[in-house]
């Protein structure tokens, strides 16, 4: 019964550290979306530590493909020292991911304050007959989003731009992507995006946060049930004389 459970804790390591290599993947990806989506809408906040844990996670995924080799090897080798050795960094990768967890529930939480303090500024800040970065950032996330304005699209009555061009208008990202005439002028509001963007942007920016933090967590119970399987290996070796390696010419160094 003890052999067979031993057995069964190699398997599941071996399956593990296979698991490991296409969690490294995954998690760069992860982190890479979170960068390029964050790109379009980083006009609409200010804090720059805000992708902190898209860092981490990117780094947590580069060394996982390092810890699923090490693993991979330690494991069929069956080195006593190995072994050890990527318990010690899953260890510490976990408390990485935890860390990575807490700061992605942190700043989740201060999107909303980031955004609401910033938009304003990036709405003001408009220039359509030469756009600019907030210009092409507005424009972008009007598209994208289907929305216009910050509440809704009267709100551009009172920014600089819709007050120089005196056209009674607000900027063509606010037209419904269905109409080909639309104008964007404000006599015709049902042409128009009635959604604000402000909440769009914050709802999106948080999503994405949770992509990271579920990411984290998902990995960090992989990671528990390696450390696990190590560590039975580790003790039924050091105990029993009789252990049987995996497989044949293994160390026991």
């Amino acid at each position: 019964m003890g052999q067979c459970g031993i057995t069964s804790s190699k398997t599941v390591l071996v399956f593990l550290n296979l698991i490991f290599w296409a969690a490294a993947g995954i998690l760069c990806y992860v982190g890479a979306y979170v960068f390029i989506t964050y790109d379009d809408y980083d006009h609409f906040f200010e804090d720059v530590y805000t992708l902190i844990p898209a860092v981490i996670i990117i780094a947590v995924g580069t060394l996982l493909f390092i810890i699923g080799l090490i693993g991979c090897c330690a494991t069929i080798r069956e080195s006593r020292c190995g072994l050890a050795t990527f318990v010690i960094i899953l260890l510490l990768v976990f408390i990485t991911e935890v860390v990575v967890v807490v700061l992605g529930y942190i700043y989740r939480a201060k999107v909303e304050d980031e955004v609401d303090h910033s938009i304003q500024k990036v709405y003001n800040r408009y220039n359509g007959t030469n756009p600019d970065a907030a210009s092409r950032a507005i424009d972008y996330v009007q598209r994208q989003l289907r929305c216009c304005g910050i509440h809704n699209y009267s709100d551009w009555e009172n920014t600089i731009w819709f007050k120089q061009t005196k056209n009674n208008s607000v900027p063509l990202s606010c037209c419904k992507a269905a109409l080909s005439n639309c104008t964007g002028s404000l006599t015709r509001p049902m042409d128009l995006y009635s959604e604000g963007c402000e909440a769009l942007v914050v709802k999106k920016l948080q999503e994405i946060m949770m992509y990271v933090i579920w990411a984290a967590l998902a990995f960090a119970a992989i990671q528990l049930l390696g450390m696990l399987c190590a560590c039975i290996v580790l003790c039924r070796r050091s105990r029993d004389p009789a252990y049987e390696l995996l497989i044949a010419g293994g160390t026991y160094a």
